[in-house]
C-alpha cells in the first residue's frame, strides 16, 4: 500500500515539473537546478527590448484606450508607451531588399518616400510620426517615364477594375423639350375669288372632322354666274373643250370646281348657287361663314387642317446641334400621354439659332392616324445621334477629364500602369468614343483610376523631390 502511494506522488510531481518547465520556457526563465536534475541546459528566449520613438500611450489594462501624449487612468496608473517597433505596420516592410547585397541580382533602392503622399524623402528606411514605414522606390522605377508600378495587394485593396477597349455602336440620347405644330402642307382654306352671298351653310362646326368632297356651303356669285353665261355661249358657237373661249377660263380663275363645269357644260345651264366643297380631309380649324352672309373676294370661310401627320418642333442647344442629322430617329413622348411613344425622324434643321435661348429647332414628323396627338401638346423630345457604324469606345468612367485635356490608365499587365492622353469624340450610352490614343484589344482602367493618377503625378512629383545624394 505504501509503495503504490509512493508512486502515485513521484507521478504527479513529474507532471507538476514538466508543466512548470513548459511555462518557464515560454517565458524566457531559468529554473534553478533544471539542468543539473535532466543533464541538459535551457536556454530562456531572448526578446528584444523596444526601440525607436514613442508613437503613442495605451492604457495599462489592455483596454482601447488611447492617447498621444502621456496620460493617467481613473484609478492613477500612467499609460503604457508604445515605440515605433511594437506597433503594427500593414505597409510592406522594405528592410530585407535593403539589407540585400548589390551583387545580388535584386532591385536597388534608391530612396524611400513618405507613405502619406507628402513631399518627403529619405535615404534609409524610416517611420513617419504614425509609426508607417516609408515606401521605396526602386532603380529602374524612376527612368520608366509615366508608368506607375503597383504592389498586387494595394491594387486589390484600392478597387482597381479594367475592361478592355472595344469596337461598338454609339448612340447618344439629346433630349430637348418640344411643341406639337401642325403641318403647314396640310392646311387649306376654303375662301372665293369674287363677291359671293351664301345662301345656305353646312352642320360643320370648328373642330368637327370633314372629308374631301364634302359640301360646305351655297353661295351665289354675279361673277360666276357672268362667266357662267358667257361659256354656254362659247359652247352654242361650236367651241367645245378647253378651247371654249373666255368663258371657260373665267370660271377656272374664279375657282369654280371642275365638277361645277362639267355640269354646265353638260346641261347648258348656269346654277343660281354654287356649292363649295372640302378639298381635303381634315379637322375644321376656323367657321366664319354664316348663313345670308356676304363674302369679300378672299375671305376665309373655313380653314382645314389634314392633322394625319404633325410636326414636332424641339429646341436643341447650340452645343449639340453638330450631333443631329436629317434622317435620325427620335421619339416622342406627351404629357396627355403617359407611357407612350411615338417615333418619328428628323426633317429639317432649322437654319438660325435663336440669340435668347442659344437653341436651334429641330422638325420631326410624325405620323398621327388615330387623332392622338393635338396641335400646341407639349412634348419630351429624344433624338438619336448615333452612327450605325461601330466606333473605338470605353466606358465614360475611363476617362480622366481635366479640362484642358482627356487622358486614360492604360493596364500593361504585371501591376504596371500608364497615363495616356487620348482624343474623344461623341458619348453614349455609357461609353466615349476614343478618336486617337488607344488601339482595339488595350486594357484601360474603370473604377479607382484617380487613385492611380493621383499616385503617377506624386510620383513625378517626389522624383524631382528626391534628395541628390539618393540618386545614383
Amino acid at each position: 500500500m505504501k509503495r503504490t502511494v509512493l508512486r502515485g506522488l513521484t507521478l504527479v510531481a513529474l507532471v507538476a515539473a514538466g508543466a512548470g518547465g513548459y511555462w518557464a520556457g515560454h517565458r524566457g526563465i531559468v529554473i534553478p537546478g533544471a539542468s543539473t536534475l535532466f543533464g541538459t541546459t535551457t536556454v530562456a528566449a531572448e526578446t528584444p527590448p523596444p526601440s525607436g520613438s514613442v508613437i503613442y500611450y495605451k492604457a495599462p489594462d489592455g483596454r482601447p484606450v488611447y492617447s498621444a501624449a502621456p496620460g493617467r487612468t481613473a484609478d492613477d496608473r500612467p499609460f503604457l508607451p508604445v515605440r515605433a517597433s511594437e506597433e503594427v505596420s500593414f505597409e510592406e516592410t522594405p528592410r530585407a531588399e535593403a539589407e540585400k547585397p548589390a551583387g545580388s541580382g535584386e532591385r536597388r533602392i534608391l530612396y524611400y518616400r513618405n507613405p502619406m503622399g507628402l513631399p518627403d524623402t529619405s535615404p534609409v528606411p524610416r517611420k513617419d510620426s504614425m509609426g508607417m514605414d516609408y515606401i521605396p522606390v526602386y532603380d529602374g522605377e524612376a527612368e520608366d517615364g509615366p508608368v506607375l508600378k503597383i504592389p498586387p495587394g494595394k491594387l486589390q485593396r484600392s478597387g482597381v477594375r479594367t475592361e478592355v477597349v472595344e469596337r461598338r455602336p454609339l448612340d447618344r440620347l439629346v433630349r430637348v423639350p418640344g411643341l406639337v405644330q401642325l403641318d403647314e402642307r396640310r392646311i387649306a382654306v376654303v375662301a372665293t375669288r369674287s363677291p359671293a352671298f351664301l345662301d345656305a351653310v353646312a352642320n360643320v362646326t370648328t373642330g368637327e372632322r370633314v372629308v374631301k368632297g364634302q359640301a360646305l356651303a351655297r353661295l351665289y356669285a354675279p361673277d360666276i354666274a357672268a362667266a357662267g353665261a358667257q361659256y354656254i355661249t362659247d359652247l352654242n358657237g361650236g367651241v367645245r373643250g378647253a378651247s371654249a373661249g373666255g368663258g371657260r377660263q373665267r370660271l377656272e380663275n374664279l375657282g369654280v370646281p371642275a365638277e361645277a363645269i362639267a355640269e354646265i357644260e353638260r346641261t347648258r345651264k348656269v346654277p343660281l348657287s354654287m356649292t363649295w366643297r372640302a378639298p381635303r380631309d381634315g379637322v375644321v380649324l376656323e367657321r366664319n361663314a354664316v348663313d345670308g352672309m356676304r363674302a369679300e373676294p378672299g375671305a376665309v370661310l373655313f380653314r382645314i387642317a389634314d392633322i394625319s401627320t404633325l410636326w414636332v418642333l424641339a429646341d436643341v442647344p447650340e452645343h449639340d446641334l453638330a450631333a443631329v442629322r436629317i434622317g435620325a430617329s427620335a421619339s416622342v413622348r406627351v404629357r396627355g400621354r403617359p407611357g407612350v411613344a411615338f417615333n418619328g425622324q428628323v426633317s429639317l434643321v432649322y437654319p438660325q439659332v435663336s440669340e435668347v435661348t442659344r437653341t436651334a429647332r429641330v422638325r420631326i414628323e410624325i405620323a398621327n392616324p388615330d387623332g392622338v396627338l393635338l396641335p400646341n401638346m407639349y412634348a419630351d423630345v429624344a433624338v438619336g445621334t448615333g452612327d450605325a457604324a461601330p466606333v473605338l469606345a470605353v466606358p465614360d468612367g475611363a476617362v480622366i477629364d481635366t479640362g484642358t485635356r482627356q487622358m486614360v490608365i492604360l493596364d500593361r499587365g504585371d501591376g504596371r500602369f500608364e497615363p495616356r492622353d487620348v482624343a474623344v469624340g461623341h458619348s453614349g450610352q455609357g461609353f466615349t468614343e476614343i478618336r486617337a490614343g488607344l488601339a482595339e484589344g488595350d486594357r484601360v482602367v474603370v473604377a479607382a483610376n484617380f487613385l492611380i493618377d493621383a499616385e503617377s503625378n506624386l510620383k513625378a512629383a517626389l522624383r524631382g523631390l528626391a534628395p541628390v545624394e539618393a540618386k545614383p
